[in-house]
């Protein structure tokens, strides 16, 4: 099929047909349901733990299985979305997560439960590398932390709306059930996905005066089963992936750690129940959810007044760090709501982080290696977090406190910044991949 093609210099003020943040929003809702899928396990920890006498290390080793999994679904998805193109490896990878965080309901071990939560990880891995090459599809490099900004607020936003779901689900029906009912959302996305998605160039209700503006970093977005001869090899040729992957290694953990205990240190730290904690965690993840716009709308800003894309990138990404330090102290105060404010000022500023970080691939890798890349930088982060998940359960049978886990935390995004200010000096595209 013939594409569409123009010449014409990209024009800010060109006719958008808005349907760029039409697939925007299909990414948030995707990575809302993705959330939702994930968080299920540590709401419900209180419940489940009581039902089958879990320890707080069973539970570690259950978050270390997914993180496996999800560091493995992040090598294979990278490459298999390069490959089949966003449309149907999406669809591929919401099967797979969706059926799995449905089996929750039917298994009763702790080997059960980590083989549940390693299909889920296989499947959810795909999301964050999908949703980033899509972002890179369809949108010019001056957009693209904002978009992303948009679409990761998706992962607070099911962080959110997790809660209401299942407390009302547990209350009126049982745990399993919550398991059920949120495995099923992925199946009702995934056609509206198909309806929906092309590519720009395949795109009717895309102009070719549009086309050029989504083309006006002079790269085509044409999928292909063609990857090119982008490998993991080639990837680690250039010190940028190393530096890329590191600072994903050391901050991506802390966001997993919120996800995954953050319920249960608020209710063994401040005694709330899960009824009570949904306030709390809706407040956190709010404040994450802003977090995440802001730090890509941020990033876009500097962008707009002059400056440079490593100056845009690299600034957000120091503000982002800074605002993670208040985090050194959230074991030390009695008040409920300080320590959500502090907590929520961590997550705001991860997500903030995340938009840029996930920007930054783009800005420097090739379109058609950007979600192998975004693959291989998750898969490092996924190992911080396996890593990080059986130290917090070991941390907590042994102390009974949070206190060292929030002190390591507080400091891992600015040693992540200064392994990017070192190791990328500027950043800008790699020309030999």
């Amino acid at each position: 099929m013939p594409t569409k093609t123009n010449t014409v210099t990209a024009n800010p003020k060109v006719k958008d047909s808005k349907i760029r943040w039409v697939i925007v929003a299909l990414l948030f809702f995707a990575t809302t349901i993705n959330y939702i899928d994930r968080q299920v396990i540590g709401l419900l920890k209180p419940f489940i733990e009581k039902d089958l006498h879990w320890t707080e290390a069973d539970y570690g080793y259950i978050v270390t299985a997914f993180q496996i999994a999800y560091a493995i679904g992040l090598l294979i998805s990278g490459r298999m979305l390069d490959k089949l193109g966003s449309r149907l490896g999406y669809t591929v990878a919401i099967i797979i997560w969706s059926v799995g965080a449905f089996l929750h309901a039917f298994v009763y071990s702790v080997l059960g439960f980590g083989i549940v939560r390693s299909i889920l990880g296989v499947g959810e891995a795909a999301n964050f590398p999908a949703a980033v090459k899509t972002v890179a599809e369809w949108f010019p490099k001056k957009e693209r932390a904002l978009a992303t900004g948009i679409f990761n607020s998706g992962s607070n936003i099911g962080a959110i709306v997790a809660p209401l779901i299942v407390v009302g689900i547990t209350i009126t029906l049982n745990w399993k059930w919550a398991f059920i009912i949120t495995g099923l959302l992925g199946f009702i996305w995934i056609i509206f996905w198909l309806l929906i998605y092309r590519t720009p160039e395949k795109h009717k209700r895309v102009s070719s005066t549009e086309l050029a503006y989504i083309l006006s970093d002079n790269e085509s977005v044409v999928e292909s089963t063609d990857d090119n001869g982008i490998t993991w090899k080639s990837l680690f040729k250039h010190r940028q992936t190393y530096a890329i992957c590191m600072s994903r290694f050391f901050t991506d953990w802390v966001w997993w750690f919120f996800l995954f205990w953050a319920p249960d240190f608020l209710n063994k730290t401040q005694n709330i129940d899960l009824k009570d904690s949904i306030l709390p965690l809706i407040i956190i993840y709010t404040m994450a959810s802003i977090g995440g716009v802001f730090g890509g709308a941020l990033s876009s800003r500097f962008i707009k007044i002059g400056k440079t894309i490593d100056y845009a990138r690299k600034t957000a990404i120091l503000v982002c760090a800074i605002m993670v330090l208040p985090l050194i102290f959230a074991t030390k105060f009695d008040n409920l709501w300080l320590v959500v404010v502090i907590i929520g000022l961590a997550t705001a500023a991860h997500q903030g982080w995340a938009s840029n970080i996930f920007t930054v691939v783009s800005d420097i890798y090739p379109k058609k290696a950007v979600a192998t890349m975004v693959g291989l930088s998750g898969f490092t982060g996924a190992i911080g977090g396996a890593l990080a998940a059986s130290f917090v359960g070991l941390v907590l049978d042994i102390s009974g406190s949070y206190t060292l886990i929030f002190v390591i935390a507080s400091s891992m995004y600015l040693l992540a910044w200064l392994i990017l200010k070192i190791m990328i000096p500027q950043i800008k595209p790699i020309d030999n991949i």
